[in-house]
């Protein structure tokens, strides 16, 4: 088995051993330029109508917006465009009956806009800011701190070469960007993702951190692939200290191979997080097919092992950006119904196909509970973008159970709908209405909850009742602490790309510049957003040394020992970490 030992990680040998093997392949429906029209001309158009569905993607090749077609055949969902190059299809969902259930909670957006720029959109994507055009606010906010990093995957566009530039913005210009997003009306950004690059090699983070408590941001994530955190115990008590409440945590897979990147550290990084007491943990792997879609139930496995400090697990879909050969994309694309049939093939039918939904629901759950704890966000993301479950661990009988399993959610959710006019006046009642609000819709909320279904030993109706009743923070994250977070979403790419869901993107990145561009624009046309405006804030390799003359390179650069390995290999912790676990799913039954 190859691994990156003795050397700087770059995942690049394991990558190589793991597609010696395909498993699958996707093959994609032919279809001719006739056909093409044909479905166009006789396509949907308003937003979650029905298919043969007409929105506008990109060209791989010219990057022109051209229309394409969202249409069925064989039980999944395509998307073809006819580009200059030709026509190109792609697959778009790989369960046409869990499409049309997601469907189903797509979100009214009428209310909702967020603009900073003055872009009509009419070019949409190729003018953003966010344009007038833009559906949703900024859930969670993404700021690059750096694109240094101490691992070199070979796969990776986004870290800093010797000799190139390197760019980090400053205090001042971090500020800016966090103060923008608060900015938005009606709803202004309250959580922010800081990533990189790997962002711990920014010598003034805890600086950072604080800054965006400064500017009233509730939530603040780190994304990171933890290495620094395994061999500084004190940096992360720092950052929890400063106010980070969640590691983004980069986990691949249960081995080295599929998770060549910190599979060694990872013991270390979760003592370090314990004897901290925290910050909390969301898992973070990328999904692959025929590298690591083998592996998702163990991955789910493994975090309900560690749930006293692991609050999830959020499964992203490989978005395939840059020029990808059809081959390519049918080797390794995979879809939110894909990896979720996987997880459900993987842990024997405990976590089932049903027991998902798509982000929208929790925007009209947020709805709710965001009304108590006196912050606002709304999910309102296209319904194809993510999907998410809470499952909860049932130890008296060594069984997960999914949170639909026990509680009527769609019935919740509507009677919810039904209560949204006097939930949100809760601010304005007094102490005695609250209290009596909120003891009635607990106590109708029995009547969607079924005891026998429950999970043993969690006392469910009392975290929910304490969320409802006290409606702060802390409550909320009481419920997080007895729950893994199960979640994935599917970042787009040239050859999937669909204007309709970019339109509805609620994860953003802020820019220097002043701009506020969604995930999928940010990304996936890098050469507009992403690499020219960093390129124009970033420092020459000259200037940065200039700045830094202590500063070199290769000290940046994280090397992997063979002595390490072989010490954490034979290490107590590293068995009471990985292999000294329960397995909830009977994962390895015969």
């Amino acid at each position: 088995m190859a691994e990156s030992i003795g050397e700087v990680p770059s995942g690049e040998k394991e990558f190589a051993e793991s597609t010696k093997r395909i498993r699958d392949i996707v093959e994609f429906p032919e279809i001719s330029e006739e056909e093409f029209y044909e479905l166009l001309k006789n396509a949907s158009r308003a937003y979650g109508a029905e298919l043969p569905h007409r929105t506008y993607s990109l060209c791989p090749e010219t990057r022109r917006v051209v229309p394409a077609v969202v249409w069925e055949k064989d039980g999944k969902v395509w998307i073809t465009k006819k580009c200059p190059e030709g026509m190109i299809t792609d697959l778009y969902y790989e369960d046409v009956e869990m499409y049309y259930r997601f469907k189903r909670w797509k979100w009214d957006e009428k209310e909702l806009f967020s603009a900073n720029v003055q872009n009509t959109g009419v070019n949409c994507p190729l003018d953003c800011g966010l344009c007038p055009r833009h559906r949703s606010h900024t859930n969670l906010l993404n700021i690059v701190l750096t694109n240094r990093c101490n691992l070199s995957c070979w796969y990776c566009f986004f870290y800093a070469r010797e000799g190139q530039p390197i760019y980090e913005p400053t205090l001042e210009q971090i500020r800016m960007m966090l103060r923008n997003a608060k900015k938005e009306h009606p709803i202004g950004a309250n959580a922010v993702q800081f990533t990189g690059g790997e962002p711990t090699l920014r010598d003034d983070l805890i600086e950072i951190i604080r800054i965006a408590k400064e500017e009233g941001y509730d939530h603040v994530q780190l994304n990171t692939d933890g290495i620094k955190l395994a061999f500084d115990p004190e940096l992360v008590k720092k950052i929890r200290e400063a106010g980070t409440n969640t590691l983004y945590l980069s986990y691949d897979g249960m081995t080295p191979q599929t998770n060549w990147k910190n599979h060694w550290e990872i013991p270390l990084i979760f003592e370090n997080v314990r004897k901290a007491g925290g910050p909390g943990i969301v898992l973070v792997p990328t999904t692959i097919r025929n590298v690591n879609d083998h592996e998702l139930g163990a991955i789910i496995n493994f975090g309900l092992n560690h749930l006293d400090i692991v609050r999830g697990v959020n499964f992203q879909p490989i978005s395939q950006v840059g020029r990808v050969p059809k081959k390519e994309r049918q080797r390794f694309r995979i879809t939110i119904p894909g990896a979720i049939k996987r997880i459900e093939e993987q842990t024997n039918g405990a976590i089932a196909k049903e027991d998902w939904y798509p982000i929208p629901i929790a925007g009209h759950i947020a709805r709710f509970f965001e009304a108590f704890t006196g912050s606002r966000y709304y999910m309102t993301s296209h319904f194809a973008c993510g999907a998410a479950t809470y499952v909860f661990l049932d130890r008296e009988n060594k069984r997960v159970v999914p949170i639909p399993r026990f509680l009527d959610v769609e019935g919740f959710v509507e009677f919810l709908e039904s209560k949204a006019e006097e939930i949100e006046q809760w601010k304005k009642l007094g102490k005695l209405q609250k209290l009596k609000l909120g003891a009635e819709i607990f106590m109708k909320f029995r009547s969607f909850y079924d005891d026998k279904y429950a999970p043993k030993g969690v006392k469910v109706l009392d975290l929910i009742k304490n969320a409802f009743m006290h409606g702060n923070y802390d409550a909320l994250g009481k419920f997080h602490e007895n729950a893994l977070f199960v979640g994935m979403m599917h970042f787009m790419d040239e050859y999937n790309y669909d204007v309709e869901r970019v339109e509805r993107c609620v994860i953003h990145y802020a820019m220097p510049d002043g701009r506020i561009v969604p995930f999928c624009t940010f990304n996936v046309i890098p050469e507009l957003y992403r690499d020219k405006v960093q390129a124009q804030f970033s420092y020459t390799w000259e200037e940065w040394k200039a700045l830094h003359p202590d500063w070199d390179y290769k000290k940046d650069k994280y090397f992997r020992s063979k002595e390490f390995v072989e010490k954490m290999r034979n290490s107590e912790l590293y068995r009471k970490t990985y292999i000294d676990i329960e397995d909830y799913f009977g994962l390895n039954k015969e």
